[in-house]
């Protein structure tokens, strides 16, 4: 873990035992002895992996701290340190975005699990913020998705044809998108167009674009998505529903770098990275006859496997929070915390619709959460839906590394005993 956990405290005693507590696990530590100091050192932009701040300070309190973390980055994991007296405060604090509070003298078990649940899925956010603002974020840390991103880094700097091959909805547009930015055509246009998503008749005409009067209602010439995309990349995703009878006319403009207009006469000649995606089997279809053998081969110069969500479960706590930001964003809400047995609950489910099914989901219990918390039950999904994964022991010790300090919400929702989480039972 590079990014540092902030520590706000006024005793330095105490700020010295965290720190030397935090190192001792592997963290980095940032101190600071008074709220005033926190405020303006959060302002400045530097990232931190969490902050752990008292609600007594001097100058500017603990919820001043809170607030000005959450201004400066609503993902930013805020824990409060609290006396008994002011316990009350400190569970307010937490429907104002804190992710928890830890009652002096301080149970530093307690504490460690709660900052390992926290860091993990923002620790891998963070990792990925460091390419240059608005470019395509691709979130994950499983081994799986590492070796595709190590693959993707390797390809793009070349100009070979890539098939993306993997389930619907694991994020094959980004993936391209991704490509297309860390190639030297980034200054040129990203095209993409879905060859399922127009019938089979208008499908040449879409890519190969038309001349006035190539055919009724061709009132005047049309461009289309290859020389659209002149000096860049053109993605076509779901290649495999493309008809044979277009095959033949877009393997010449793979192999040629030529294409025709309909009712044209003379070659245009195209300047294009063509990178092409499908969820189908193109060797089965090739097999039977569907798609053409040469085609094939063109298009799978670089061929790069995205896995499912359900294969690398241990990226979802950190896509999740990426989306509920997102949503956010999008439909001007506050971002909303969700819960450590909330993302546990994510963890456990199968994800057919995989990535995009995700995203549904989140930005649909941001809208409803307005800024509020998110738990378990708010995600709408019923318990019997996180069986299967639950008797996966690998899936089960994840989600308890999720829950940490919340695993009795995890098991109150599951219906289950805490034992039954950490055991085979």
């Amino acid at each position: 873990m590079t990014a540092p956990v902030l520590i706000v405290e006024d005793r330095r005693s105490l700020a010295a035992m965290l720190e030397e507590t935090l190192r001792t696990d592997g963290f980095t530590v940032t101190i600071t002895y008074s709220g005033t100091a926190a405020v303006e050192l959060l302002a400045a932009g530097q990232p931190f992996l969490a902050v752990l701040t008292d609600l007594k300070l001097p100058g500017a309190d603990g919820l001043a701290v809170l607030r000005g973390a959450r201004a400066a980055d609503p993902l930013l994991p805020v824990f409060l340190m609290t006396g008994f007296a002011t316990v009350d405060t400190a569970v307010a604090a937490l429907k104002e975005g804190a992710r928890d509070y830890f009652q002096k003298p301080l149970d530093l078990d307690r504490v460690l699990t709660a900052l390992r649940a926290a860091t993990a899925p923002r620790a891998a956010l963070l990792a990925n913020g460091g390419h240059k603002p608005g470019a395509t974020r691709l979130i994950g840390t499983a081994p799986a998705f590492q070796h595709a991103l190590t693959a993707l880094a390797r390809v793009a700097p070349t100009d070979a044809a890539v098939l993306l091959l993997g389930p619907s909805g694991s994020g094959k547009e980004l993936f391209a998108r991704r490509l297309h930015e860390l190639s030297a055509r980034t200054s040129g246009p990203f095209v993409a167009f879905n060859c399922a998503a127009v019938p089979e008749s208008l499908i040449e005409s879409e890519l190969f674009g038309h001349e006035r009067g190539a055919f009724t209602g061709a009132t005047a010439r049309h461009i289309g998505r290859f020389e659209q995309a002149q000096q860049g990349t053109l993605f076509l995703d779901e290649i495999g529903e493309v008809p044979p009878s277009t095959q033949s006319k877009l393997l010449r403009a793979v192999e040629d770098h030529r294409i025709s207009r309909l009712g044209g006469e003379k070659d245009v000649v195209i300047d294009v990275r063509i990178v092409a995606a499908t969820n189908r089997d193109l060797v089965a279809a090739v097999a039977a006859g569907e798609f053409r053998r040469d085609l094939f081969h063109r298009l799978a110069v670089f061929p790069l496997t995205l896995p499912a969500l359900a294969e690398r479960r241990e990226d979802i706590p950190a896509l999740a929070i990426h989306l509920a930001a997102r949503a956010a964003t999008r439909h001007g809400v506050p971002m909303p915390v969700l819960s450590c047995a909330a993302l546990a609950t994510l963890v456990l489910l199968d994800w057919p619709g995989n990535i995009r099914e995700l995203a549904n989901l989140i930005e649909r219990v941001v809208i409803l959460a307005r800024g509020a918390g998110i738990v378990a039950g708010d995600l709408g999904v019923p318990p019997a839906a996180c069986r299967s994964a639950f008797a996966d022991p690998a899936a089960r010790a994840l989600a308890r590394r999720v829950a940490g300090t919340e695993l009795e919400d995890l098991a109150r929702f599951l219906g289950v005993s805490i034992r039954a989480i950490g055991s085979g039972g």
